[in-house]
């Protein structure tokens, strides 16, 4: 099953939206890195990978240090999802 565009990250797995949160709280990390901080199997990283990859939240670099290893980063359109609205301040005159 695609992601599709509509689909958003309240559509996704539980497992996804802790790879999610992992990478937004650590930044970019490796597979194995998140396997070890969110305490997941690899597969349901991998497969948590793909889902938040097709809604184009999260991009595939390479890592330098070990060029086996892909580096996971959420995107720029993911800070949308983080609630981070810094923008909006109030101001009382």
């Amino acid at each position: 099953m695609e992601g599709t565009q509509t689909e958003g990250l309240d559509d996704l797995p539980p497992s996804a939206k802790l790879v999610f949160k992992v990478l937004e709280y650590n930044g970019p990390l490796t597979q194995k890195g998140i396997v070890q901080e969110s305490m997941l199997s690899a597969r349901t990283v991998r497969y948590a990978l793909e889902r938040l990859e097709g809604i184009d939240v999260v991009d595939e670099d390479v890592y330098f240090a070990d060029a086996r290893q892909n580096l996971y980063k959420l995107t720029e359109p993911a800070q949308e999802f983080t609630g981070d609205e810094s923008d909006a301040s109030c101001t009382a005159d």
